[in-house]
């Protein structure tokens, strides 16, 4: 049987005993767009201190984690958790907006995100997804099945950007995921159907079939390329979201 969060929670106490400050659930797992099967759990796990001797006692709970489906725990330190927004600040923005503190105190007071760095974070991600989708599409060819699960798997880090996009122009995104990709759509100036149906299909509620593939992925590697252009031109004054 997969690992709960609850039993995640108990295991990660027991490895860490005193030094578990805060564990927190961020993304889709702590919003309404979690779905079973597809997404997975994102988790924050906040330590006084970490050497190797404290991560070696967590390792068996990673590893049962990632067998669950799910990436191993993003693990920091308080410390580096309050000093690092300025590093990560579309993941601070994403976790900030969307999260569940599952143990221990919300490690969220005096937390703040610059737009600047946003923008600069946000520029250079949307611009590595780019050319990481046109060598997938370079090895997917003319196989829908592979444009499919390239399509698939670049989804969720999509997703991210797109929130990231709206916060850079002040607003909150929504929870659902079609009223984000239409919000960007419109600001950005791209046709966002190959993205509303990439979540849709990712939903099961409309699959895209291979045949479509081509098509869709032509349509979608458009849409990365002209919100690349949109945010060369954008431009924010120095000031938290």
């Amino acid at each position: 049987m997969a690992m709960t969060l609850e039993e995640l929670v108990t295991q990660l106490r027991s490895a860490y005993g005193g030094h578990l400050s805060s564990v927190v659930l961020y993304g889709s797992g702590a919003s309404g767009d979690y779905v079973k099967g597809k997404s997975d759990y994102n988790v924050l796990v906040l330590l006084d201190r970490i050497d190797a001797g404290t991560l070696a006692a967590a390792s068996a709970v990673a590893r049962a984690w990632r067998e669950a489906g799910n990436p191993p725990p993003m693990t920091m330190t308080v410390d580096e958790w309050r000093r690092s927004a300025d590093v990560f600040p579309m993941e601070y923005a994403d976790i900030l907006q969307r999260h569940r503190v599952l143990f221990g105190t919300a490690p969220f007071d005096g937390i703040t995100v610059s737009r600047d760095h946003l923008r600069l974070q946000l520029e250079q991600q949307v611009m590595g997804k780019l050319l990481q989708l046109r060598q997938g599409a370079l090895l997917a060819g003319t196989d829908g099945k592979r444009q499919l699960e390239l399509i698939s798997a670049s989804l969720s880090t999509i997703m991210v950007l797109f929130r990231a996009v709206i916060r850079l122009k002040g607003d909150q995104p929504p929870t659902e995921n079609v009223a984000v990709v239409e919000r960007v759509a419109a600001l950005a100036g791209f046709d966002g159907a190959p993205f509303a149906r990439a979540v849709r299909n990712q939903r099961g509620e409309a699959k895209i079939d291979a045949s479509d593939a081509s098509v869709v992925l032509a349509q979608y590697l458009s849409g990365v390329e002209r919100l690349d252009a949109y945010l060369d031109t954008f431009t924010t004054q120095e000031r938290p979201l």
